[in-house]
């Protein structure tokens, strides 16, 4: 008998798993429609596909009839298909935490979800199980059983691991999620090898004659294409684990036909292998990020006709450049930043203290070591919470080059040799877009009346820091207008003084007010 891992007087869900895709909530419904209570049902559906999920939930209003509603149709088939029906568990911790889950393997053929249930039924009450099928619906040799409580699944456990049903052996134990699978030690038991780097004229029966030497061979297989040409690998079965590790020392290095050194090695699943090559490839990573730690320089704010060839270029007067990449997207087109990887942490020091603010195809550089995401990140992070928790004060941060921080601030610590100036605050990166269209068009300012604008204007908001009126507004205004665009007047202002700026430094203070009067 079903019985609800809580029984109680509100309205019961019913889990549905298995379903067939093509199982509308219509037939569901119609499925267990001869249940007088119940309420509704629903198959799940991806939010974005409308495609079904392949399981769904079905509601009671009386617990009595979700308990015959298990024991009628669950294992029972739906649209061609056995479907699971067992309790619903809302609580995600419930269904993650592998309390009572069993796992069983080395199943008969002829064992199904029926026999499978009945097998275990006798341990506990059995909120689900299952085996696993093939495509074609034939048993692929496991499955899982899930028990009410843990001591259930340790009695089933200790009765039927090792026994034999269906005339093959089979292995019960405690289900574990394949992330927290630990690797085999090197001492572990096994029989199977993988042998790999075979000539494709050796045969079954050469690889049989000479790994029959150590032991008992149980099975043997060269893996072959379509064709029957041999892949260049195989598998050993040995009887006895020692005489597996026998064969495995003994073959590894040797030579059967031809050049070729054979590797032999035990046989490993597809997952344990795919986990020692990412460990592998992390402690690679690790070692790359600490041969290189303050060697590699990250560089953005790169104009879009600059080339790897050019960027290297420049970056070569600083040392030996190891590599020099600049991004890009699927179409080739440059993501406006690159990295620079120099031969020594001094040359990349050097690097970011002379091109930091550098001004490359008319966009200054920004410059800086390296950062790996994780420690960005962190930084960011911490930047963030010091600033939601007002403990940072106005910023110190030196800009070289004499430009306003247009995309960033510069890297702690690194001071241009070119004397910095602070910009008006609200310039962002529209204005300086707009302020390369001001430098290209500079030549179509008259040098008479727009450059005692220029005085005035430099005058009354980069030195005293007063607000512009609207006589300065129209000034501004009949320059924009000559370039055909709106410029805001923080950009003429901050350009047309780059550009006039070295002599009007030298107009006397009290000229000033004669400017002042002509606007």
């Amino acid at each position: 008998m079903a019985v609800p891992p809580t029984v109680s007087a509100t309205p019961a869900s019913l889990y549905v798993g298995d379903l067939h895709p093509d199982v509308t909530d219509g037939q569901l419904f119609d499925a267990f429609s001869e249940f007088k209570s119940l309420a509704s049902v629903r198959v799940c559906r991806d939010s974005s596909t409308g495609r079904s999920l392949c399981y769904g939930y079905v509601n009671f209003i009386s617990p009595q009839d979700a308990i015959n509603a298990i024991e009628a149709k669950n294992h029972t088939v739906l649209s061609g298909q056995v479907i699971r029906v067992m309790w619903s568990l809302r609580d995600p911790d419930a269904r993650k935490s592998g309390i009572g889950n069993v796992f069983v393997k080395n199943l008969s053929d002829s064992i199904d979800n029926m026999g499978f249930r009945d097998i275990f039924g006798k341990f506990g009450n059995i909120l689900s199980c299952k085996v696993v099928m093939s495509e074609d619906g034939k048993s692929k040799g496991y499955g899982f059983v899930q028990f009410e409580s843990d001591e259930s699944a340790n009695t089933a456990i200790e009765k039927l691991n090792g026994t034999t049903v269906g005339g093959k052996q089979i292995y019960v134990g405690k289900f574990v999620r394949k992330s927290d699978r630990v690797l085999p030690s090197p001492d572990a038991k096994y029989t199977n090898l993988y042998v790999k780097n075979l000539d494709t004229d050796v045969t079954e029966e050469l690889l049989q004659e000479k790994f029959s030497d150590f032991g008992k061979i149980a099975s043997l297989f060269i893996s072959r294409d379509d064709n029957g040409t041999s892949k260049g690998f195989g598998f050993v079965n040995f009887d006895n684990p020692d005489d597996a590790r026998r064969a495995m020392e003994a073959m590894n290095g040797s030579q059967l036909v031809g050049s070729k050194v054979l590797y032999v090695a035990r046989a490993q699943k597809k997952a344990e292998r795919e986990q020692i090559l990412r460990r592998q490839f992390e402690e690679k990573r690790k070692e790359q990020i600490l041969k290189y730690k303050g060697s590699n320089v990250y560089v953005k704010n790169i104009d879009d006709g600059v080339s790897d060839d050019a960027l290297q270029e420049l970056f070569s007067q600083c040392g030996t450049i190891t590599s020099a990449k600049l991004m890009q997207d699927d179409k080739g087109i440059s993501k406006g930043f690159g990295f620079v990887c120099f031969s020594t942490p001094e040359e990349a020091s050097k690097a970011v203290n002379t091109f930091h603010g550098y001004m490359f195809h008319r966009k200054p550089l920004y410059v800086a070591i390296a950062q790996r995401k994780e420690d960005r990140q962190a930084q960011l992070q911490l930047q963030y919470a010091q600033r939601m928790a007002g403990l940072t004060g106005p910023s110190t941060a030196v800009i070289p080059g004499g430009y306003p921080p247009l995309y960033y601030a510069a890297p702690p610590g690194i001071v241009s040799q070119i004397p910095p100036r602070t910009a008006r605050p609200g310039f962002n990166r529209r204005h300086f877009q707009w302020s390369l269209i001001l430098q290209d068009n500079i030549g179509k300012i008259g040098a008479g009346c727009f450059r005692r604008v220029v005085v005035t204007l430099f005058h009354l908001c980069l030195i005293h820091n007063s607000p512009l009126n609207r006589s300065h507004h129209q000034k501004i205004q009949a320059i924009s207008r000559l370039l055909g665009a709106r410029i805001p007047k923080e950009v003429i202002v901050m350009v047309l003084f780059m550009h006039h700026g070295s002599h009007l430094l030298k107009v006397p203070s009290s000229g000033f007010a004669g400017k002042v009067s002509w606007l």
